[in-house]
């Protein structure tokens, strides 16, 4: 059985796009219908409707967690060992790291919709990446829940 999180959420849309973007591909499909008969008629709205709530469920499926002495974000692993430090980043904060002065060896998950991040110093001889920036929703938690797990390890 595997161990609980110490942290864990989910970077999901926030819940007045799932009408916005269905009503898009509706109203695309009403373009493409345009009041013609047969196929023309319904396969729009067969095909574009389950294609924007997929592409909706695709845009929020990222999953943040630290567990089992890891930072899991994705399909990326970073070991807890390799932190040096955590930094809470408000919406300004993120804007200055990932800017025009960004590292572009930088590991970087960042969601428009979610304002906070945290950037996450490295200290690995082996890796060039300088640090990873991930969105969150709670940056000071997952910043406290990095430095607690790299402590424990």
């Amino acid at each position: 059985m595997a161990a609980a999180p110490d942290y864990s959420e989910r970077l999901g849309l926030p819940w007045w796009a799932w009408p916005v973007g269905l009503a898009l591909a509706g109203l695309l499909a009403a373009e493409l219908w345009m009041g013609a008969t047969g196929v023309r008629a319904w396969l729009p709205f067969v095909l574009l409707l389950p294609a924007a709530a997929a592409t909706l469920w695709w845009l929020g499926r990222i999953r943040v967690e630290v567990r089992a002495g890891e930072l899991r974000v994705d399909d990326a692993h970073l070991p807890v060992r390799h932190v040096a430090d955590a930094v809470p980043l408000d919406a300004a904060g993120r804007r200055e790291v990932l800017g025009v002065g960004a590292d572009p060896l930088a590991f970087v998950v960042q969601r428009p919709w979610v304002g906070g991040a945290v950037q996450v110093v490295l200290d690995d001889p082996d890796d060039p990446t300088p640090f990873w920036v991930v969105s969150s929703r709670r940056p000071v938690e997952l910043a406290a829940a990095l430095i607690a797990a790299r402590d424990a390890a």
